[in-house]
């Protein structure tokens, strides 16, 4: 139990702020391409309560460790974006969309080096803090990139694809989470996302 409490100290902490650089991403962005609405509303900042969604942040990754499910996910705070006061919103809209899971995987990558340059080991308190930090924020990465409302991957999407394709996005935006939760139990995690995330650890010299 002790060991239990011991680990979500370690590991929550980790995950938020994960977090808390991918929606500070999503903000910086938009306002760098017209749209100062994160700004305004105080959401650039990087203090953990402004992004705080009490069932994406806390309840699931809490959830999720509990029962050690194989990978911890989950999400913060949306910031706002009006996509009407991006210069050019459709195609804006792609870049904001990327810019949360981008610097989810520019995190992992400067973890990564650190790991490799301090030539720390895995089995080490840091090391493993380390590994585990690079793991959160590739799964937090590929995971926003399935192109399924509210993941940032429909932003993507809706930015790519034609208007009359894209706007069934937005039909199904409704439903998005219940169609996460299906892809999920018929094995997303396990056949997709954990795949992709193994091989970037071996390509990152993290994993041999």
């Amino acid at each position: 139990m002790i060991a239990t409490a011991l680990h979500l100290l370690i590991i929550l902490p980790i995950f938020f702020t994960a977090l808390v650089v991918h929606e500070v991403s999503h903000g910086w962005v938009a306002n760098r391409l017209g749209d100062p609405t994160a700004r305004h509303l105080g959401r650039l900042s990087f203090n953990p309560l402004r992004h705080i969604d009490p069932i994406g942040t806390i309840l699931l990754p809490l959830l999720l460790l509990v029962t050690r499910a194989p990978i911890v996910f989950g999400w913060a705070k949306p910031v706002p974006i009006d996509v009407a006061r991006l210069h050019s919103p459709k195609r804006d809209l792609v870049w904001v969309g990327l810019a949360g899971p981008a610097a989810n995987f520019a995190l992992a990558v400067v973890l990564a080096a650190l790991l490799r340059l301090f030539h720390l080991p895995v089995e080490s308190l840091v090391g493993a803090l380390l590994v585990s930090a690079i793991m959160m924020n590739l799964v937090l990465g590929f995971f926003n990139l399935i192109p399924i409302p509210p993941l940032d991957g429909s932003r993507v999407a809706a930015g790519l694809l034609p208007y009359w394709v894209a706007h069934w996005l937005v039909v199904l935006e409704p439903f998005g989470f219940l169609v996460l939760i299906i892809l999920m139990w018929g094995g997303l995690t396990h056949r997709v996302i954990w795949p992709l995330v193994m091989r970037t650890l071996y390509l990152l010299g993290v994993m041999g």
